[in-house]
């Protein structure tokens, strides 16, 4: 909003973005975002914040969560603001829905401090459902695309294989044309919500080796033989589901051919984008998250008569963490409002190189934060429950942001090749 707004929030310095201070102005909301904001907190308070050590404990989201989820009208909005999704399933939509609106559900949301919670409920539709809406047949949106962004089914992204992680191009799981099917076989791993899948979007070589011999297929459990998922035991984000899914001679319908054969690779990489985005936002949130506690517990915790927020070197590990946390926000507001007003080729040619190089910088200052959180926390840091709890979890985590999504080495390459690139 351009003029000063009502605080919102807690109030801990820092513990917020800036635009939720009374007085504060900003050009990247109005009002619809401020009611959003009051929606979406309402429900991350009722329904997501009193379950979080239950769900980290069981390894799982519960079903009824997503449909909650989605009856507060949110779901529908994590798989990207010109997606149509609302247009595709009855749901309140916010007015003048943008990213920023998909920036404040998120953010809210990893209000949780669980990466693991985040990836449960939304991670899976969020990467999964888009190839779908961006290049699925019109007859495949409205059979698959309702239930998903209902709660009703889980959609799953499989890339990685063991073999072939931020090297998309090396992947070797195979796809056979056999008249009106492909035979799929091969191995993905690490793939979030797997072993709650319904519906797996699946990068298959359909051609010659190297990028141009990639296709997306559409794999459903339900109909399809020969899906075999297994539970990953994962440092950090347990509800996830992170899985190792093999496919064992599966027949799927040419119909289910997301984009065009041996065209798959540009599905994945328009797909990169807004994945990558998402990871900021939670990541930065948590990095908040942890700076909010340090910031609290400071204020309350004694050592050599003094609380630990009058030692200048307490205080300057939280000086250290704010700046960090701060800048990084007003980056993630800059690439959302570009988002918002590129055209989509566009935006994925010109904010590729730019949104990698951001997720790369958000989640070392996750990992800075986090260890600097967990040195204030002392042993209470190391501890599962407790006054650290979110501490020692969110530090667990840290990983499953440096590494998916393209690992931080890679992603800083290729923000310094495509900035090179560009220029030439």
């Amino acid at each position: 909003m351009s003029s000063g707004v009502s605080g919102f929030g807690a109030g801990t310095p820092y513990g917020d973005p800036s635009w939720y201070i009374e007085g504060y102005h900003s050009k990247f909301y109005t009002q619809t975002h401020v009611d959003w904001r009051d929606r979406c907190r309402k429900y991350v308070e009722e329904h997501v914040m009193p379950n979080v050590s239950e769900w980290e404990v069981n390894k799982k989201v519960p079903a009824d969560a997503y449909v909650k989820c989605y009856e507060a009208g949110l779901l529908p909005c994590v798989v990207g603001a010109q997606s149509g999704a609302y247009d595709l399933v009855p749901a309140d939509a916010p007015k003048d829905l943008d990213y920023f609106h998909e920036l404040v559900f998120i953010d809210e949301l990893a209000r949780c401090a669980s990466g693991g919670v985040l990836w449960g409920l939304i991670e899976g539709l969020q990467i999964g459902l888009p190839p779908i809406l961006n290049f699925g047949s019109e007859e495949m949106k409205k059979r698959v695309a309702p239930a998903c962004l209902m709660g009703q089914k889980i959609i799953c992204l499989n890339i990685t294989e063991p073999t072939a992680g931020s090297d998309v191009a090396a992947m070797k799981t195979t796809a056979k044309r056999d008249g009106d099917h492909f035979i799929v076989n091969g191995q993905k791993k690490w793939i979030t919500n797997g072993i709650f899948a319904d519906y797996f979007t699946v990068s298959v070589r359909t051609g010659d080796p190297g990028m141009r011999g990639i296709s997306m297929l559409l794999i459903e459990r339900a109909t399809m033989p020969g899906i075999t998922t297994k539970r990953m035991d994962c440092q950090g984000v347990w509800p996830s589901g992170t899985t190792f899914v093999e496919f064992d001679n599966v027949r799927v319908p040419v119909s289910n051919l997301i984009g065009k054969e041996n065209e798959g690779f540009k599905v994945i990489m328009k797909n990169f984008n807004h994945e990558r985005w998402g990871f900021v936002v939670q990541a930065n949130r948590f990095s908040r998250c942890l700076l909010e506690d340090s910031w609290n517990y400071a204020g309350k915790r004694s050592t050599f008569g003094k609380k630990l927020l009058e030692h200048p070197v307490i205080r300057w590990k939280l000086a250290e963490m704010a700046r960090q946390v701060e800048a990084t926000h007003a980056w993630l507001e800059n690439m959302t409002l570009q988002l918002n007003n590129m055209p989509k080729d566009e935006a994925m040619t010109l904010l590729g190189g730019p949104i990698a190089l951001m997720k790369a910088h958000s989640s070392k200052v996750f990992e800075y934060c986090a260890r600097e959180a967990r040195q204030i926390f002392g042993g209470n840091g190391y501890t599962r429950t407790g006054l650290g709890e979110r501490v020692e979890r969110l530090y667990r985590d840290v990983g499953a942001y440096a590494i998916p999504g393209g690992s931080e080495e890679i992603l800083l390459d290729l923000s310094v090749r495509q900035a090179t690139k560009a220029k030439l």
